[in-house]
């Protein structure tokens, strides 16, 4: 169930419909129809209007339906409003996103950032919920009642548990970071995969790292981080994480609940924004990736765009027109691997500011530092005439110590 208010168009309204019947099939309903209602303004009792909300659930009824979604977050009074009018199950947008996460967490980090999440929904919605506990009514001196203190025990008990989780994520803050202070002594660069949920990241993480991360054609199908490392053709070693795909309207408090781990991407060197370049809405998707990655603090990142799908554009004018948009992107095709080149050169080049380029001079009998530096090093330059090997070719910092006693001048 969608509204069509004054600040949305009827496309917009249809798209997100769409969606949300994808996110309801990823969390194993079945569609029966969908709907929407031109509003001015939401109505504070029921979201959509009184008669209309009474027509759908005669039509409810009538086809057995079970549950009602709503695309917008609804508040409480509304959803207990909704439910005596319909009489089934009500549920908004924010609640089956939780529940898609709470099936698909499998770490003791992913399940504890669930739990936070659906209990800082849960928390504002509890009022009201023991009113039939509390009958009595009265002026000074008989206020409260059986229902009111049902009520803040409840609250007092998830404001506790809520308490307990934050500090059981920190715990986990602390042991990421005590791994990625491991991880910055090799003194690899980190590019962390972001984008729309089912853009094709995890498709794409697995060809370039052989990681064997689940891919699925669902929403949220990846929810725990992965980071593996890629050694490209400059020789280059880079860390490749790979993140939980994004949403439009993503819910609030699930961005707080997975900070600890969003910090990959508040961390890292590189963001590597996935697109599903096929997707009408590619643009629209784009635009609510970013909106998020302004809320957790890394809007400042470099970013690669890297436009996945290729090969279900239609030939010529699709890939000429996003090229147009994005002369810095790279068009890919994670399944067939179209592409792979030219997105590994780019990624060389977008980290190359890591590197130190140096000038070195090699006696011809150190034949094991040279061998060395072509393992370790790209190489720009080289020439073996004269009394000694001379190089051009760019370094990680960490081992610069190593080739010291060779270099002869720095760019």
């Amino acid at each position: 169930m969608g509204a069509e208010l004054k600040t949305r168009t009827a496309f917009d309204v249809h798209d997100a419909l769409t969606e949300l019947a994808e996110l309801a099939r990823t969390a194993g309903a079945e569609i029966a129809g969908q709907t929407t209602q031109k509003l001015e303004r939401p109505n504070a009792s029921t979201y959509i209007g009184s008669g209309k909300a009474a027509e759908l659930a005669t039509v409810c009824r009538e086809q057995n339906v079970d549950t009602v979604i709503f695309d917008d977050e609804l508040s409480g009074a509304q959803a207990r409003n909704l439910e005596a009018v319909f009489e089934c199950k009500i549920l908004d947008r924010t609640q089956v996103i939780l529940d898609i996460f709470a099936q698909r967490a499998r770490t003791r980090e992913g399940k504890l950032q669930v739990e936070l999440a659906q209990l800082q929904h849960l928390l504002p919605r509890l009022t009201r919920y023991w009113t039939h506990l509390s009958r009595q009514r009265g002026g000074i001196g008989m206020r409260g009642g059986e229902g009111e203190s049902q009520l803040e025990a409840d609250r007092r008990r998830l404001q506790e548990r809520i308490e307990k989780l934050r500090l059981e994520l920190d715990e986990v803050r602390r042991q990421r970071q005590t791994q990625r202070q491991g991880r910055q002594r090799n003194q690899w660069p980190l590019a962390s995969i972001v984008g729309y949920t089912n853009a094709g990241k995890s498709t794409l993480f697995n060809a370039l790292t052989r990681a064997g991360v689940l891919e699925e054609d669902k929403l949220f199908a990846t929810l725990d981080p992965t980071t593996r490392r890629l050694r490209l053709p400059t020789n280059q070693n880079v860390l490749i994480s790979d993140t939980v795909g994004f949403i439009r309207k993503l819910p609030h408090q699930l961005v707080e609940a997975f900070k600890a781990t969003l910090e990959e991407v508040i961390n890292t060197d590189l963001l590597l924004h996935v697109v599903d370049v096929s997707h009408p809405q590619a643009d629209a998707q784009i635009e609510a990736v970013n909106r998020v990655l302004a809320e957790i603090g890394a809007d400042d990142k470099p970013v690669l765009m890297v436009a996945n799908k290729a090969d279900l554009l239609p030939p010529g004018e699709g890939a000429h027109s996003w090229r147009e948009r994005h002369p810095d992107g790279v068009l890919v095709s994670a399944k067939t691997g179209v592409g792979f080149a030219e997105l590994l050169a780019a990624l060389g080049d977008a980290l190359r500011p890591i590197r130190d380029f140096v000038a070195l001079a090699f006696p011809h009998d150190a034949a094991a530092a040279m061998a060395r530096l072509h393992e370790v090093g790209q190489i720009v330059e080289r020439e073996y005439d004269g009394e000694a090997a001379r190089f051009k070719a760019r370094i990680p910092p960490h081992l610069r110590a190593e080739f010291a006693p060779y270099i002869v001048g720095e760019r």
